[in-house]
């Protein structure tokens, strides 16, 4: 049985939870488990969708997978030290300690990046440096047992690979068929080096504002 705990904090990226959990809890004798500092509700950055923590962290001691997910909410989280520790303690016996999205500078502030191989959204890459981090553009980065993905829809992709170490390739292959996971995208846009300069440049300056005004991705 594997045990399956996702960190929630308010102004998280809902995607960055969801896209995972639909995939590891399809994980053959799985339990999921939604955890914060304080049990409730957790909402987005619009206020506008709420993800329920029906944990508190000291619940869930020793889960076999942590999954961090993102958004501009993590800037409050990557200073609650209660928070971290928790993290560093799951960390120590975990199978996969992984993250989506900005959830990796989560991972960083905790400690557990220094040294390794780490990805996250586009917009965030340098600051993974800061962690002792050595900041890559692959969509997945698995280093042993820490496990980071890019941005928000890359948790899938993430979680898909799980399965398949953890289940074999046909359990996991079921599971893409099963939430008939078969991106095909309208547009060729879904990286700043494939998207118009235009366009990566709105959307820089877009995220730029929000995260100086204390908003959440």
């Amino acid at each position: 049985m594997s045990e399956i705990a996702f960190l929630l904090f308010d102004g998280i990226t809902s995607l960055d939870a969801v896209g995972p959990y639909e995939v590891l809890q399809r994980l053959p004798g799985a339990t999921v488990r939604m955890l914060a500092r304080e049990p409730g509700p957790k909402r987005d950055r619009e206020g506008n969708l709420a993800l329920v923590a029906d944990c508190a962290l000291g619940e869930v001691p020793s889960p076999d997978i942590v999954v961090v997910p993102g958004g501009f909410g993590v800037e409050a989280v990557m200073k609650d030290e209660s928070t971290l520790e928790w993290l560093r303690r799951a960390h120590e016996t975990s199978r996969w300690t992984s993250s989506v999205c900005t959830g990796s500078l989560v991972l960083g502030a905790a400690g557990i990046l220094k040294g390794l191989r780490a990805t996250t959204h586009w917009m965030w890459m340098d600051r993974l440096r800061d962690f002792g981090a050595e900041p890559t553009e692959e969509r997945v980065v698995f280093q042993g047992k820490v496990v980071t993905a890019a941005g928000v829809s890359s948790g899938i992709d993430m979680a898909l690979r799980m399965v398949q170490l953890a289940a074999g390739d046909e359990i996991a292959q079921g599971i893409q068929l099963g939430i008939e996971y078969d991106p095909q995208p309208p547009f060729d846009a879904g990286s700043p080096h494939k998207a118009p300069a235009a366009v990566v440049e709105a959307v820089r300056r877009s995220m730029e504002r929000m995260r100086d005004s204390g908003g959440t991705q």
